[in-house]
């Protein structure tokens, strides 16, 4: 079974000059929960190549045991720095997609029209998307049947006050909390980063970095259980 990780390339934030990326522990955490479950991944990124970390992610209070394997493990470090051209990603060619979240889709992904589209055609073709943290930003132009993906689904997402705590409310693009509910969807949360994960249908979102390995565990066990039903259908 073969899953795609759409990582940023988006490296600036806003106009603070700070650098941002993906976070860390976004990509680190499904990336193992994915390999270790025997999936076969491809990831890719709107220029390729090696996409930027959030330089705040790997500060020495969010280090994670993902991370630290992460570290210790050169074939993965190779993965993540030779990720494919997007616009060269097909959903034919897998069961489902995966956006990890840091700051840097809210500005490239979130407008990217080959992201928008690969979404589409993933969800048209009846396969699972799934995006963690600010990565469910990325559906906010996302259509299905001529109407927003997200509406009338219940969905989660980096916070209002996850982003007043990290004091970037008035930098972001647009809130992820806001534009979710603006779009129609049924957004829920827990506490500030706390782990929190939901599947609606084949669309599954997660609140925030602690939410990466939840929301990878929720795809796994959704393709394994469209796995089974198919081999019921065939039997």
């Amino acid at each position: 079974m073969k899953v795609l990780m759409v990582f940023t390339s988006h490296d600036i934030l806003g106009s603070t000059g700070r650098k941002t990326g993906f976070w860390l522990e976004e990509g680190a955490a499904p990336y193992y929960v994915f390999r270790d479950a025997g999936i076969d991944l491809t990831l890719a990124s709107p220029k390729g190549g090696q996409p930027p970390v959030d330089p705040k992610s790997d500060l020495p209070e969010n280090q994670t045991p993902a991370m630290a394997r992460f570290k210790k493990d050169p074939d993965a470090q190779k993965v993540f720095a030779m990720t494919k051209k997007l616009k060269d990603m097909r959903s034919e060619d897998f069961a489902a997609v995966f956006y990890p979240g840091g700051h840097g889709p809210m500005w490239d992904l979130a407008e990217d029209p080959d992201s928008i589209a690969l979404i589409e055609s993933f969800y048209n073709s009846g396969k699972p998307v799934a995006a963690v943290c600010h990565a469910p930003g990325v559906l906010h132009r996302v259509t299905y049947k001529g109407a927003p993906l997200v509406k009338g689904k219940r969905v989660t997402g980096f916070t209002n006050t996850e982003e007043e705590e990290v004091q970037l409310t008035k930098i972001v693009p647009f809130l992820v909390e806001d534009e979710l509910k603006r779009l129609g969807g049924l957004f829920e949360k827990k506490g500030n980063w706390e782990a929190f994960a939901i599947t609606d249908g084949r669309l599954i979102t997660g609140q925030n970095p602690a939410s990466s390995t939840a929301g990878a565990q929720a795809l796994v066990k959704l393709l394994s259980g469209a796995t089974q039903a198919v081999g019921c259908t065939a039997a």
